[in-house]
């Protein structure tokens, strides 16, 4: 029996919420279903700097660049899902500080709520991944060898990052944006293995896929093992802010490893993908059919406005 021809494709996506965002090479597509039911739709280019400045296309600088292009796009693209997907805001009066914030920012609040929210964020990742470890670690096994120091912080760092997944995965709305994560796997699947988009078709496919950004989380933590090894335990705060300005050459270096394993079938890229697609167990459930359409529908949008996205 012949062996069906997968098709490898750059397309991937982002599950937000009620909705799916799908990026391709030149065109990004957007479906969100609003309350009354219905599955809005946007589409718009790509937004990258890589097009202007060809030397950020190089391997390792082109995912520093795709990872920030795709933080702030992705936030961007998930307050106009939460916008039409009609989330509910709160019917009792402000307080005097929602006020006076009201009154300062006018129109521009959430905007400066968002950028607020981000930098808490990044300063909460850095905390857990990068200041936490390396303070437990020195602080009950200082007379260790640095080798074995690191392997333990590097421990600690995954421990964390599961344990994090695991709590987030119990959240009841959060539950509602995995299954739509779940549906965006499956119909990228269904299309690189060349059938038709339709929920019956998508339906069959597997929730779990190597490109997947668990996986690439997975695989930053793991460089950063190895990255942080050479990095010195005499000084604490010294080892955190190497760890920390060498993040982009980790970054760099992740994204090649997980763009290769989405592009090859091989024993290396299936020992490369097994520990990410294990913990899209926990970022990935089952979707109703409803969800599979408005995945659906924002592959095809992708598609039908720039027919060249599915190469790589």
């Amino acid at each position: 029996m012949e062996q069906k021809q997968i098709h490898r494709t750059s397309i991937g996506g982002q599950a937000i919420i009620e909705g799916v965002m799908m990026r391709g090479v030149e065109t990004c597509g957007v479906a969100v279903r609003n309350p009354e039911g219905e599955i809005v739709t946007k589409t718009e280019p790509v937004p990258t700097i890589t097009k202007k400045y060809r030397i950020l296309r190089l391997p390792i600088l082109r995912g520093i660049v795709n990872l920030v292009e795709t933080m702030r796009f992705g936030y961007k693209t998930l307050m106009y899902s939460a916008e039409i997907a009609g989330v509910e805001e709160t019917e009792e009066e402000p307080g005097k500080f929602e006020k006076w914030l009201t009154r300062v920012f006018g129109d521009k609040l959430m905007t400066v709520l968002g950028v607020v929210a981000s930098v808490l964020a990044v300063c909460l990742a850095l905390f857990l991944f990068m200041f936490l470890p390396s303070f437990l670690v020195k602080l009950v096994g200082g007379g260790l060898p640095g080798a074995v120091k690191s392997i333990l912080e590097g421990l600690v760092k995954i421990a964390v990052f599961v344990l994090y997944l695991y709590l987030v995965s119990r959240m009841k709305d959060i539950q509602r944006v995995f299954e739509y994560h779940g549906a965006e796997h499956k119909t990228i699947f269904c299309y690189e293995n060349g059938e038709e988009l339709t929920v019956e078709n998508v339906r069959k496919f597997q929730r779990f896929h190597p490109r997947c950004g668990t996986s690439f989380l997975l695989i930053v933590l793991i460089i950063s093992i190895l990255v942080s090894s050479v990095v010195t335990w005499d000084v604490l705060w010294m080892r955190v802010l190497i760890k920390i300005a060498s993040l982009p050459l980790v970054v760099g270096i992740s994204y090649e490893i997980i763009k290769y394993a989405g592009r090859h079938d091989n024993p290396l890229t299936f020992v490369l993908s097994r520990p990410g697609l294990w913990l899209q167990r926990l970022t990935t459930r089952e979707p109703d059919d409803s969800q599979l359409e408005v995945a659906i529908t924002s592959l095809k949008l992708v598609l039908t406005g720039n027919p060249e996205d599915d190469k790589w």
